[in-house]
């Protein structure tokens, strides 16, 4: 257990995920101006037309590259001569895992800060937050079922096609714009302009594209050591936790030094 930790550590992972980030924000291509602030209007898209490639639907202005890949990576050849309809499609798709990502990254790393606390869930939900699903109570699946209920039956008459009318299955509407669901609550899109508003676009993309590989890192990283992502990164930093590992790993009785190395941990 303890060599697991040193192999796929907290540290090097995070490192590597921060420096994405840095390439896909700091690096993202400029917007020009725009010529006034009306709303940029959607492509034209028609089910049964084709783009060629991924370039052509960066074009079209539908997919949206991240720096320093202008026109996107499209490494296994999806949008190889795809339906306009579908490339809308995976365009959505893309934006809205994206954002349950950067909402799930964080709610991995905040709810293993609070957990154990008097005001959540009576204190009971504690550990990697891999296994904080299995220890909520039911009133919670009952509540975020009916949540993900209500949002899925709003994204549907916002943006898709009536199964019923539509020429085929899993259609969105022609003028809808990927990621646009007219949900701004704060009104942080208000009196901003065509510029602005591309530039904030091309933010929450990269953002979700980066927090889809964190969060997929953070639970391949707790599966793999079984603690805590923060309390693995500060174990990496114990000097004591170094030695407990070198005198342990492959010990006849692995079994209670990985005991005590977890108790070592509780107490960081």
């Amino acid at each position: 257990p303890f060599s697991r930790v040193f192999l796929f550590g907290p540290l090097p992972t995070m490192a590597a995920l921060c420096s994405l980030r840095i390439v896909c924000v700091a690096r993202a291509p400029k917007v020009a101006a725009a010529a006034d602030d009306k709303a940029p209007e959607p492509p034209k898209l028609k089910a049964g037309s084709k783009y060629k490639d991924l370039t052509a639907a960066v074009d079209a202005g539908l997919v949206t590259g991240c720096a320093p890949f202008k026109d996107g990576v499209d490494a296994f050849g999806f949008f190889n001569n795809i339906d306009q309809a579908d490339a809308q499609r995976y365009a959505d798709c893309e934006i809205t895992h994206g954002r349950v990502a950067m909402l799930a990254s964080l709610g991995f790393l905040v709810g293993e800060e609070v957990e154990g606390s008097g005001f959540l869930f009576d204190a009971s939900v504690t550990g990697p937050a891999i296994n904080h699903f299995q220890q909520v109570p039911t009133f919670f699946w009952v509540a975020l079922g009916v949540g993900v209920v209500l949002t899925e039956v709003t994204r549907i008459n916002t943006a898709w096609q009536s199964p019923f009318e539509a020429s085929r299955l899993f259609l969105l509407k022609d003028d809808h714009v990927p990621g646009d669901y007219g949900f701004d609550p704060l009104g942080l899109a208000k009196g901003k302009s065509t510029n602005d508003l591309k530039g904030i676009r091309m933010k929450e993309l990269n953002n979700g594209r980066m927090a889809m590989i964190a969060i997929a890192a953070m639970v391949g990283q707790e599966l793999n050591t079984g603690i805590n992502v923060l309390a693995g990164d500060a174990a990496l930093n114990q000097g004591e936790l170094s030695n407990l590992e070198a005198k342990c790993a492959g010990a006849v009785d692995e079994a209670a030094c990985s005991r005590a190395f977890e108790a070592a941990i509780a107490t960081l």
